[in-house]
């Protein structure tokens, strides 16, 4: 009872000193979102129709039809899903690497962080020129290797150029989840695995047994920040492919700005942009969930 009472207590100093925090982030969330919602219920676009007029869900029951839309939903669970995969596996290797005690540690961690750093429009240009039929190092190398004969186009074919974006934002954004990670990593008590080790334990059953279940809520955490980062990419798909070939890149975000910016359909593109938001959300109520969870296991074991 006392053990419980105390941790009540935790809990609600917690939520207190969250609460200024919160109330800053609802000011400033709820504001776009009530207007985007609000603007979602008319017809207003600059191109057809200057007055904006009430049409209720007709935007989002448009949805239903839009098969540009489904196909940029489609796109970006596609390119969310495997670069997420992949720079979790690869997060996790680089992790466990950098946690080792070596010579030149702090180096190769600063080094490691580099291409987080870099901004993205940049970083995305040299993946452009990197993957360039004519005079592009991937082709180069393949060349050099007697692989292909000639240049293959990869931002020209659309399975090619998937593949392309996702190596690139893999390449930029592992070393986010890996330094996460290696947080969780630094904060386990080595005793666990001395005691564990006696018992007979290989390193492969510390990793499973000690390892993943403590740097769990560290793994949620960096998804979930990755999920909302990949779920709107938008500056590496417009500087390496434009959403192209033939919309076989397009994402939602590129799909939202081209209706706003070019096509001028604010109702329409307001609709799109709660949507997204509300998909957003639903990742974060998950996640949360799985926190918890997470959290009352780790708590009744102990």
């Amino acid at each position: 009872m006392k053990i419980n009472s105390i941790r009540q207590r935790d809990q609600i100093t917690g939520w207190l000193l969250s609460l200024p925090a919160l109330i800053i982030l609802i000011l400033v969330f709820a504001y776009p979102i009530g207007r985007a919602f609000w603007l979602s219920l008319f017809t207003e676009n600059l191109g057809t129709q200057l007055q904006p007029i009430f049409t209720g869900l007709e935007n989002y029951a448009r949805m239903f039809g839009d098969g540009r839309f489904w196909n940029s939903l489609g796109n970006t669970a596609i390119f969310t899903f495997f670069s997420l995969l992949l720079e979790l596996l690869l997060g996790i290797i680089v992790a466990l690497v950098l946690d080792q005690k070596f010579r030149g540690r702090g180096i190769i961690r600063t080094i490691g962080i580099l291409p987080w750093a870099l901004p993205t429009a940049v970083m995305g240009l040299a993946w452009e020129w990197i993957f360039n039929d004519q005079y592009g190092v991937v082709n180069d190398i393949l060349r050099g290797l007697g692989i292909i004969d000639s240049g293959i186009t990869w931002l020209g074919d659309p399975s090619r150029a998937m593949f392309a974006l996702i190596l690139a934002d893999v390449w930029k954004t592992t070393p986010f989840i890996a330094v996460i990670l290696l947080a969780g990593l630094q904060a386990i008590p080595q005793d666990l695995y001395e005691a564990h080790s006696l018992d007979g334990a290989n390193p492969i059953q510390n990793f499973f047994t000690i390892t993943l279940p403590l740097i769990t809520p560290q793994m949620i955490i960096a998804l979930l920040f990755r999920f909302a980062q990949a779920f709107g990419i938008f500056e590496l798909v417009t500087v390496m492919t434009g959403g192209g070939p033939a919309g076989s890149t397009e994402t939602v975000s590129l799909y939202i700005y081209d209706t706003v910016m070019r096509y001028l359909d604010f109702g329409y593109g307001a609709a799109l942009i709660v949507i997204t938001f509300l998909i957003l959300i639903l990742a974060v109520i998950i996640a949360g969930v799985i926190l918890a969870k997470n959290d009352v296991n780790v708590t009744g074991e102990q």
